[in-house]
């Protein structure tokens, strides 16, 4: 029996507490002076942590209303933030159903189907995922600059192509959706079949509710992924009002000049959706992560 003395508990707890701050504190001292810039006057990245003068200047031009200065001048919102960040959360929403939907189904067919050469599919998905979308932006851009010749909607410049291209990633969410069904006990299977149910039935009404944590992992690591996608949409987005906000931003930092202060206040709002979609989805994502479908 192992017995540890109050005081050398003590000091332990105290050693761990004290790592744990200074580990957080390294963490957000970054995100710290990001928000210190978007409330500093003018568009610096000098200056003290905590604002002399603080301003809500950036973030009225963030929302996109003018903004008036002390001296009387008004100062228009030079980008449109907010449609950005509508795009970004209208692409990512559409994306992450879309591969939810495209990896559940597939996960439970190669979890309890009977497929001749699965193993060969199967790992064909695990090499075709080891490979960044990054690497195939040349043809890409080839690809779908030729589809604009035939039809504009899946050419360039355009939120579909896009969201085609995002929902090339479901080959890693194969994998870690029928990792979880695998955990299914088959008893469950066959009880169903006893009772009459279809495949598709069983699919629908005994793994979907089972499958519910892992399936908002898929989702959020999804959502998170394409939100702050800026390789692929840089490419493939052209024009302003169409751009992502991860994209968009870009534009404050330009050759002829640097909009600090106007580009942390944009950067933070791009963590804004993020957080939301994390938050709902937060009590699905220990168990989704840590438990299989079946609990003892």
């Amino acid at each position: 029996m192992i017995v540890e003395r109050p005081r050398d508990l003590r000091i332990k707890k105290i050693l761990a507490h004290g790592f744990l701050l200074v580990f957080l504190a390294l963490i957000l001292f970054p995100f710290l002076m990001v928000i210190s810039i978007s409330f500093r006057e003018g568009n610096f990245t000098t200056g003290d942590l905590l604002p002399r003068n603080p301003t809500l200047e950036h973030w009225v031009l963030a929302f996109g209303q003018p903004y008036t200065r002390a001296s009387g001048e008004v100062i228009q919102p030079p980008y449109p933030v907010l449609l950005w960040m509508w795009n970004s959360i209208k692409i990512g929403l559409i994306a992450s159903v879309g591969v939810l939907a495209v990896a559940t189904v597939s996960a439970y067919a190669f979890s309890r189907i009977r497929i001749r050469g699965k193993g060969v599919m199967l790992d064909g998905l695990f090499l075709i995922q080891m490979f960044p979308t990054t690497l195939a932006l040349v043809a890409i851009y080839a690809i779908f600059d030729a589809l604009s010749e035939v039809t504009p909607a899946l050419g360039l410049d355009s939120h579909l192509s896009l969201i085609l291209i995002y929902l090339s990633g479901v080959t890693l969410h194969i994998w870690t959706i029928k990792g979880y069904f695998d955990s299914v006990d088959v008893a469950l299977d066959k009880a169903a079949a006893i009772d009459g149910a279809s495949p598709w039935q069983t699919f629908r009404y005994v793994f979907l509710p089972l499958a519910v944590p892992i399936m908002a992992v898929v989702f959020v690591l999804t959502f998170i992924g394409v939100v702050n996608d800026y390789p692929i949409a840089s490419v493939l987005i052209r024009s302003e009002d169409k751009m992502t906000l991860a994209v968009g931003s870009r534009l404050y930092l330009n050759e002829f000049r640097y909009l600090w202060g106007d580009f942390a206040a944009a950067a933070i709002l791009s963590g804004l959706p993020i957080t939301v979609v994390f938050l709902i989805a937060q009590r699905y994502l220990v168990s989704g992560l840590s438990e299989g479908a079946v609990k003892g």
